[in-house]
């Protein structure tokens, strides 16, 4: 009979690079071929319709109905024109990946004959049946409607034979079913409190966007592999397996020369993204071995998110046809790099300014410091909710550890930003003040001319991080919607800048003046927000010490995390911002929670799995070899020379069923424990159980795993080990 992980392992190593589909040439050659763009628009659909629905869309108005029939021609023209024969609305359940159902564009006539019809109501809006996607309590399992309405601001675009159609999902009651329709909502109110703080300085400013630029990491193991270890196959992870004598210690792969296999991989990829109009353009190896990287140019916050689900589902098709599987689970593998998506943000103006980068003139400075300062606010008083939007059963085996953001939300600034604003605390409004960077600079109220962009190194334990021009939120998963990160600090910044206004609004019309005002505000801020900067060691045991004094939220048990969004000045924030109900709040809470549950009943049910069908017949099959080795020694040699020839192993006997006997009591109690945990009255309490009592309980049944790995055989362990994971191309 032949060993399962070894049939995988010469598999793996036969596999070649697979012939790219990337054709030579430019990329504009190809660029968006697969994307309905407003040029391409043009050709299929009147000026007219067209004028009307770009105004609306760039002024976030509702498009009227009586124009979506016009488009939803020229859109099944084209899309049929290049091979569709279905559309689908593409949506954002709250399981953190994308939903489809796909319908033909035909329909029958009366008298039986077919038609090819895409009508402007098949556009604007369908009913899908939604009973079995996550609600939280919302609404009920045998309340099948919800429906999915068309977002035109994030064009379509074809994948295969069927035209997608991005859309919102919403219940038959109006609440957000969804990650798109908060983040619109969340984008919608930050544009237009930015806006009106921009008049303080710019009455130009007419509009302004937020921009998001995701960096996707992941890994890659050959599909053999994958499918060699049921773990990997039914929970993204190794739930044991012994580290690998070398790992990443070394640091020989990071920005190392990319495996000639994987390149081929990573250029179908970036040739399939480009297509769909996703502007990729950074690729490179990362820290742990077989673990990558790629990200592409900024673009609008709802585009972008839009852009990284899409690239996560090309990944996955792409990677089978080159005979790999992905890997985007947060931490595949213990004892290495986990992975993350570092949401790079930063707000942009109409008129071109970045408003998150240091100016050319006083007042663009000013500007500058007030969003700056703004931005601290809000992460100082919602640092906890910010928390609850990146935690999962996924992402905790990923944050705290000393390859990743601790699970403490802090800003790391730098050096010289952390002097201006050190220096603006102390500063009266009537007198300039000087900062020594690379030259002299006087910053007061009248006259603030150039700052300087820090040239300091990047601190990689910050988990919101300050890098010259935009705001790093580095502890975001690699497998996560970036939309629940980035409605939770779109929203939060909204309703400081809100807030902000409010308050200057009220003492200018008192007759203090606006400078003074301005100056005055933001060096209040600066006081009142200090405890969120730290630019120190993120890992140390001193900041989480530091943290706690500091009134920081330093909770770390997901389940009590995710209690942040029910908090009453988080409930507040979001109803004050139009961008969540009190009721949408409670239902992802409970979405949350129940996801939490099933991943790590999932995860328990196939530890028990691995252990009793792989892990104890190998030990046992081991054990007993060595046991028949004992008796035939006995036979031929005497007892006294028998004593010291079988001491090796009567050693590794005893171990073998000391690590045997504590996998099978601690089997037994993560089953006790799962099935109490499972009979829990809500939601929550299961999460609680399953974080206090299951998990573990699973930590303690690994280790004896792990220790068995490296006594058995190698010749009978059955599953993939991490030095053929990790390093078999």
């Amino acid at each position: 009979m032949g060993n399962v992980r070894f049939d995988a392992i010469k598999r793996a190593m036969e596999h070649q690079p697979v012939a790219v589909l990337c054709p030579d040439g430019r990329v504009k050659d190809y660029f968006a071929d697969d994307v309905f763009t407003r040029e391409r628009m043009k050709e299929y659909i009147s000026q007219e319709v067209l004028a009307q629905l770009f105004d609306d869309v760039d002024n976030g108005r509702t498009i009227h109905r009586d124009i979506a029939g016009s488009v939803a021609i020229g859109m099944r023209k084209w899309a049929m024109e290049h091979g569709a024969t279905h559309y689908t609305h593409w949506f954002q359940p709250l399981t953190g990946g994308t939903a489809e159902k796909h319908d033909a564009f035909f329909t029958l006539k009366p008298d039986g004959t077919l038609i090819e019809e895409f009508s402007g109501e098949s556009l604007y809006q369908q009913e899908p049946d939604a009973s079995s996607f996550p609600s939280g309590g919302i609404r009920n399992t045998f309340e099948a409607r919800g429906y999915s309405a068309w977002d035109p601001s994030s064009p379509v675009f074809l994948i295969g034979d069927t035209l997608c159609i991005p859309t919102v999902f919403v219940a038959y009651t109006g609440e957000a079913l969804d990650y798109k329709t908060p983040l619109i909502r969340s984008t919608a109110a930050l544009c237009h409190a930015a806006r009106e703080v921009c008049q303080y300085f710019d009455k130009q400013v007419k509009h302004v966007h937020a921009n998001l630029g995701w960096e996707q990491e992941y890994f890659l193991v050959d599909e053999a592999l994958y499918h060699a270890r049921p773990d990997l196959m039914l929970t993204g992870r190794t739930l044991m397996g012994h580290a690998s004598a070398k790992n990443q210690q070394l640091e020989d792969h990071y920005f190392g020369a990319i495996p000639e296999r994987v390149l081929a991989f990573m250029r179908d990829l970036e040739f399939e993204a480009l297509k769909a109009g996703i502007p990729v353009r950074t690729r490179h190896n990362e820290v742990a071995p077989n673990q990558f990287e790629m990200a592409p140019i900024f673009e609008d916050v709802n585009l972008s998110n839009d852009h990284n689900l899409l690239v996560m589902s090309i990944m996955d098709r792409v990677a089978q046809r080159h005979h790999f599987r992905v890997l985007l689970h947060e931490k595949p593998y213990a004892g290495v790099n986990g992975s993350g998506k570092h949401c790079n943000w930063s707000l942009q103006t109409n008129t071109g300014i970045n408003l998150l980068a240091p100016g050319k003139n006083p007042y663009q400075n000013l500007q500058f410091v007030t969003f700056l300062v703004n931005v601290l606010m809000a992460v100082h008083r919602h640092n906890g909710l910010l928390k609850a939007s990146i935690v999962s059963a996924t992402n905790e085996h990923r944050l705290g550890a000393n390859e990743a953001p601790p699970a403490i939300i802090s800003v790391f600034l730098g050096k010289q930003i952390t002097e201006v604003l050190d220096k603006l605390e102390k500063a009266s409004a009537d007198k300039a003040i000087i900062i020594n960077a690379k030259k002299e600079m006087k910053l007061g109220v009248a006259n603030i001319p150039e700052i300087l962009l820090d040239n300091t190194d990047r601190n990689r334990t910050s988990p919101f991080a300050f890098t010259g021009n935009r705001f790093e939120f580095r502890a975001v998963g690699s497998s996560a919607n970036c939309g629940g990160a980035m409605l939770a600090l779109n929203a939060a910044v909204a309703e400081q800048l809100m807030l902000f206004k409010q308050e200057v609004d009220a003492r200018i019309e008192k007759g203090e003046p606006k400078e003074r005002v301005l100056f005055d505000m933001i060096k209040r801020y600066i006081q009142a927000c200090k405890a969120i900067r730290f630019d120190g060691n993120g890992y140390s045991d001193e900041w989480k010490q530091e943290a706690e004094k500091r009134g920081l939220d330093c909770e770390t048990s997901v389940p009590l995390v995710i209690d942040r969004y029910l908090l009453p000045d988080t409930i507040r924030m979001f109803e004050t911002t139009g961008v969540l109900s009190r009721a949408e709040l409670e239902s992802r809470s409970e979405v949350k929670w129940e996801m939490y549950v099933k991943k790590l009943q999932i995860e328990s049910r196939v530890m028990g799995d691995l252990v009793v069908n792989h892990v104890l017949p190998a030990a046992k099959r081991y054990q007993t070899m060595l046991l028949q080795n004992v008796l035939a020694v006995k036979q031929v040699f005497s007892a006294d020379e028998t004593a010291s020839l079988n001491e090796m192993d009567y050693s590794i006997i005893r171990q073998i069923e000391h690590h045997s006997g504590a996998i099978l009591e601690g089997v037994e109690s993560m089953t006790d424990a799962r099935h109490k945990a499972n009979r829990m009255p809500d939601e929550r309490s299961k999460a609680l159980a399953y974080h206090d009592n299951v998990l573990p309980l699973m930590a303690e049944i690994r280790e004896h795993a792990d220790a068995l790995e490296m006594i058995v055989d190698d010749e009978m362990w059955t599953l993939p080990k991490y030095r053929e994971l990790l390093f078999v191309h």
